[in-house]
């Protein structure tokens, strides 16, 4: 019975994600988890009490996940800018990634109190990958650094995801220029 339970959830936790991926967080509701799972809404709800719950759990079970891609590309190079470069690429290279697209279609503003500090936990652990990538290139602030570098791969990711008239490349080539040498033109 606990392995059907299981199944069952992990069958949820995927409807979750092509919803996400597919339509954002309004896509994401109970109707239609049981219409693509099969399961009755009621059966849905002994699952899971809200919408922020299943988030909570694919941010729990997802973000590690390509957290830990991140974390391998990085530590397949040496050299402070080549772990910085790596970082950037290997996000941009996992926005096709179902389990990516639907965190990042994830608002935080619609989801209760423990969902964001779980969101804002994990994204902690991705942004501590690189500080010490900026430590050792001699940053003097390497948290701000990081937090500001984030926001030019998130900035990457939302144009790859809305189909910019940019080709993905393009994106993926201007962000790591832009993380590497700043706004002057190289």
């Amino acid at each position: 019975m606990a392995e059907h339970r299981t199944m069952q959830r992990g069958a949820l936790l995927d409807a979750a994600r092509s919803l996400l991926s597919e339509g954002g967080t309004e896509a994401l509701t109970f109707p239609a988890l049981a219409e693509r799972t099969g399961l009755a809404r009621s059966s849905v709800y002994e699952y899971f009490r809200s919408r922020a719950a299943v988030v909570e759990e694919l941010c729990a079970v997802d973000f590690p996940v390509w957290a830990a891609e991140v974390e391998a590309a990085m530590q397949r190079v040496d050299p402070p800018e080549e772990k910085i470069e790596a970082y950037v690429r290997r996000q941009l290279a996992l926005v096709g990634d179902r389990r990516h697209r639907a965190v990042v279609a994830i608002s935080a503003g619609e989801l209760d109190a423990g969902a964001r500090e779980k969101i804002r936990a994990a994204h902690g652990g991705l942004i501590a990958m690189i500080v010490e990538a900026l430590a050792n290139l001699g940053h003097e602030q390497p948290r701000l650094a990081a937090m500001l570098l984030q926001g030019v791969v998130d900035a990457a990711v939302r144009r790859i995801e809305l189909g910019a008239a940019e080709d993905p490349n393009e994106i993926t080539e201007a962000a790591v220029a832009m993380v590497l040498h700043g706004v002057a033109h190289t």
